[in-house]
C-alpha cells in the first residue's frame, strides 16, 4: 500500500500557476483598501519583494542546474511576496523586506527542496522572524492618512522606505506621533490595552468607540471585508476549501465570545470579539495564510481539526500573550502538527473495513 503523504500529490505548472494566479487576483481588492487608507508604501514594498522573489528563484535555479525559468514560471515564489508585503508595515525600512523574502524563499523553501516540500508556510516564517528580531520596525504602522495632517506622497513614501525620512524631514515615529494616543494605536494594541490597563469605565467605553470607529471607517474593517470578499471568491472557484477558514474563524469566535461574557472583569469586554474578527490579519489569515496548500492539512477532517486549531491558538496568543495578533505564530504552530492530524484523520479506502489497512 501506498502512504499518504503531505500535498501536492502530483501537479502540473499549468494547475500551479492557474492556482496562485486566482490567490493574488483574489488579494488585489485588499490590497487596493490598505493603498487608499495608508499609502503608496504598500504598493513599494512589493514592487521590491516580487522583483527579490524573481531574483532568487532564477539564482536558486542555476544553482541546482535547472531550467532559469523552473522555479520562476509556478508563482510561488510571487505569491510568497504578496502576502509577505501586505502583513508587514508599508513604510517598514527596506531592508525589511529582503530580509524577509532572503528567509522565506531560501530558508522556509528551497532548503526543503522547494515547492511541495516545505513543511511551514514559507511567508510565515520570514514574518515571524522579522516579527521577533525587528519588534519596533514590525509595528510601526501609521494611522490612516486620513488622520495625518500631511500624508505621505510618493515621493514621501519612497523616502521613508529608503532614507527613514520624509522629503519634509520627518521620521515615521515622529508621523505616528503626531496623531493623539488613542487614534495611532492600532486597534489590537488598543483592544489589549482596553482590557488589560485601563481601569476608568469612562475611558474604556471611549477608547472601546474610537476602536470600532476605527474598524469599520479606518480601513482595518474594509481591508478584512476585503480579504473575507476575496476569500469567498476563492472558495466558489474552487481554489480553496471552506473547511480550514470555517473552522478557525468559527473556533475563535466561539472561544473569543466565552472569554469575553464569563472571563473578562470589564463590561465593555463584549466589544472584544468583533474587534478581533476584522482587525488584524484574522481574514488574510483564514482564507490566504491557514489555506496553503503545501503546509495545511489535505484531509477533509483535518482541515477542520488543522483550522479549529489555528483558531484556537490565534485566541490564546491574542487574550493571552503578549502578541496583539498571532496569527503567524498559530498557523506555524499548526503546520507542526499536519503529519499527525493527517495521519489519523485519513478517510477509509473504498471497500475496506475501519481498523484494516
Amino acid at each position: 500500500m501506498f502512504k499518504m503523504i503531505s500535498s501536492p500529490h502530483t501537479h502540473s505548472n499549468n494547475l500551479t500557476v492557474n492556482f496562485m494566479l486566482w490567490v493574488i487576483a483574489a488579494m488585489l481588492p485588499a490590497l487596493f483598501v490598505q493603498w487608499y487608507f495608508f499609502g503608496y508604501g504598500v504598493l513599494i514594498q512589493i514592487a521590491l519583494a516580487v522583483s527579490l522573489a524573481i531574483i532568487i528563484e532564477i539564482a536558486v535555479a542555476k544553482l541546482r542546474q535547472k531550467p532559469t525559468a523552473f522555479y520562476v514560471e509556478d508563482m510561488s515564489g510571487i505569491l510568497t511576496a504578496f502576502i509577505l508585503a501586505m502583513a508587514i508595515p508599508p513604510y517598514s525600512p527596506y531592508w525589511i523586506i529582503i530580509v524577509g523574502m532572503i528567509v522565506a524563499l531560501l530558508l522556509a523553501k528551497h532548503v526543503y527542496g522547494g515547492l511541495g516540500q516545505n513543511l511551514f508556510n514559507p511567508a510565515m516564517i520570514g514574518y515571524a522572524l522579522l516579527l521577533v528580531s525587528f519588534p519596533v520596525q514590525m509595528t510601526a504602522w501609521l494611522p490612516p492618512a486620513a488622520l495625518l495632517s500631511e500624508p505621505p506622497t510618493l515621493a514621501d513614501s519612497f523616502a521613508l522606505i529608503f532614507q527613514g525620512i520624509t522629503t519634509d524631514g520627518f521620521t515615521i515615529h515622529q508621523l505616528i506621533q503626531s496623531v493623539d494616543g488613542i487614534s495611532s494605536a492600532t486597534v489590537l494594541d488598543g483592544s489589549k490595552n482596553a482590557m488589560t490597563s485601563i481601569k476608568d469605565s469612562t475611558y474604556r467605553a471611549m477608547l472601546f468607540d474610537d476602536l470600532l470607529e476605527k474598524v469599520f471607517f479606518g480601513g482595518w474593517g474594509q481591508m478584512n471585508l476585503a480579504f473575507l470578499f476575496g476569500g469567498l471568491v476563492l472558495i466558489y472557484k474552487r481554489i480553496i476549501h471552506w473547511q480550514i477558514p470555517m473552522a478557525m474563524l468559527s473556533t475563535f469566535a466561539i472561544f473569543s465570545l466565552l472569554h469575553d461574557l464569563f472571563l473578562s472583569e470589564n463590561s465593555d469586554a463584549i466589544w472584544a470579539m468583533p474587534l478581533h474578527l476584522f482587525s488584524g490579519a484574522m481574514m488574510f489569515g483564514a482564507f490566504f495564510i491557514a489555506t496553503d496548500p503545501v503546509s495545511a492539512s489535505i484531509t477533509p477532517k483535518g482541515k477542520l481539526i488543522f483550522g479549529a486549531l489555528v483558531g484556537l491558538l490565534v485566541y490564546l496568543i491574542r487574550y493571552l500573550g503578549n502578541y496583539p495578533d498571532g496569527v503567524a505564530f498559530a498557523v506555524l504552530l499548526a503546520n507542526i502538527c499536519v503529519p499527525l492530524i493527517d495521519h489519523y484523520t485519513q478517510p477509509r479506502l473504498y471497500g475496506t473495513q475501519l481498523g484494516r489497512k
